[in-house]
């Protein structure tokens, strides 16, 4: 539970996660322990929606693995002029020094210039998280 919130604070400043009441964090947490994807989905939905009033989270919740660890940073989803960030923006902002890399996620290597906010919504892990290798 203390990633979902991470991640929830990340993307809605923490907004959905307080407002659930307790049988919501049970259905939640069931869900997953079960295997129970339509109850663990019922509760999670919220989390994995932009605000109303926005079209993007406030920052994207990600870990990037690396030979000694990972790396998070806070990362924004546009730039300030508006256009969405791709996973290459990412890369750069987290590792400047790493032009040529791939990046894995779920067993597969996506295309650089795939939005992450895209990323976020339909390749997060149930932690709510985006998981990600780093391939030299």
């Amino acid at each position: 539970m203390a990633c979902i919130k991470e991640a929830d604070f990340l993307k809605h400043r923490g907004q959905v996660v307080s407002s659930m009441q307790k049988k919501d964090h049970n259905q939640l947490w069931v869900g997953l322990q079960n295997d129970k994807f339509d109850q663990f989905w019922a509760v999670n939905r919220k989390l994995m929606e932009t605000p109303s009033d926005q079209e993007h989270f406030k920052y994207i919740p990600f870990r990037l693995y690396m030979d000694d660890g990972y790396k998070q940073k806070l990362i924004k989803p546009i730039t300030d002029d508006g256009r969405r960030k791709t996973l290459q923006d990412l890369i750069n902002e987290t590792l400047p020094n790493h032009a040529n890399v791939k990046i894995r996620t779920h067993g597969m290597i996506p295309p650089m210039e795939t939005p992450i906010q895209w990323m976020s919504e339909h390749l997060s892990y149930p932690d709510n998280f985006l998981h990600l290798c780093l391939q030299i």
